[in-house]
């Protein structure tokens, strides 16, 4: 005989799987290894975000030339990309200014969130809607933080209600340090309302994705040589090396040792599904032109 549920039993029960669905949504996607990525970055169509944090350690300033570099590979060509400075969230300490470096890496495809956050806001969301529009997704590399990418999706929300951004919006994080320093109110927000992943980080080799740190300086020969972005590894050089570990500033012991820490960049391979370059060395092997 069927049974009826009592009012109070039904309450329980509902309560209970609302507690595990909201438990579920909040955790990461864990992406182990570059095939085990879902989809796939439509050149034609989608739009890379390459958010920097430069709040304090200067591996973003190595992250920012690395991107560069990736980007002016003949395979990469196509792609459409913006760049944003100053995307940081909730830690201490002091910003490393380098609007030079920005400019040589991604001419007019930037803006600056540091000096004004609300007006990157803006000058993205015109490029994020245009792309949504026009049927591309937004892939987001977080060299950073996540508050930027939520104060973003959430304009896009109020802008385009019609946009299912857990389908379009793909963020991808590599840092368990970045998570904790996003205020968990942003962190959660994108967890619940993009298509989150959190994959090995990147200053590890050997964890399924590429590491990109390292305290060997062999490679900066061929780096400043080369005649396509030479120049540009040459500026963040002086910029990191000028700022590394300064007022208070975290000192990173492998740029402070002659060595390379473009880390984040471990999240545009994976985006790219780039198998080749699992370390540094492989990496100019692979981009220096």
């Amino acid at each position: 005989m069927y049974k009826i549920m009592s009012p109070h039993r039904l309450m329980l029960i509902s309560a209970l799987s609302l507690s595990l669905f909201l438990s579920a949504c909040s955790q990461d996607k864990v992406a182990v290894t570059a095939d085990a990525q879902p989809l796939k970055f439509k050149q034609q169509l989608d739009l890379l975000l390459a958010q920097f944090d430069s709040k304090t350690d200067v591996d973003d300033i190595h992250s920012i030339a690395a991107v560069a570099t990736m980007l002016q590979h003949p395979s990469l060509s196509k792609v459409k990309y913006h760049a944003v400075a100053g995307a940081y969230g909730i830690q201490d300490g002091e910003y490393v200014p380098a609007p030079e470096l920005f400019d040589m890496a991604f001419a007019d495809h930037w803006s600056d969130a540091h000096v004004d956050k609300d007006k990157a806001l803006a000058e993205v969301l015109v490029i994020v809607k245009t792309t949504l529009q026009q049927g591309g997704d937004i892939w987001i590399v977080e060299a950073g933080q996540s508050d930027f990418s939520a104060a973003l999706i959430q304009l896009v929300k109020v802008d385009a209600p019609g946009i299912n951004t857990q389908q379009r919006f793909h963020i991808v994080q590599h840092s368990e340090w970045n998570q904790d320093n996003t205020s968990p109110e942003a962190l959660a927000y994108v967890k619940a309302h993009s298509d989150y992943y959190k994959i090995p980080d990147g200053n590890a080799i050997n964890n399924g994705t590429a590491g990109y740190k390292s305290e060997t300086a062999k490679d900066w020969v061929r780096a400043l040589a080369n005649k396509n972005v030479g120049n540009l590894w040459q500026t963040a050089k002086q910029v990191a090396d000028l700022y590394n570990g300064q007022d208070g500033r975290y000192n990173n012991e492998s740029i402070a040792k002659g060595g390379f820490d473009f880390s984040d960049a471990a999240e545009l391979s994976w985006i790219f599904g780039v198998d080749d370059a699992p370390d540094v060395d492989t990496f100019f092997d692979k981009f220096l032109l």
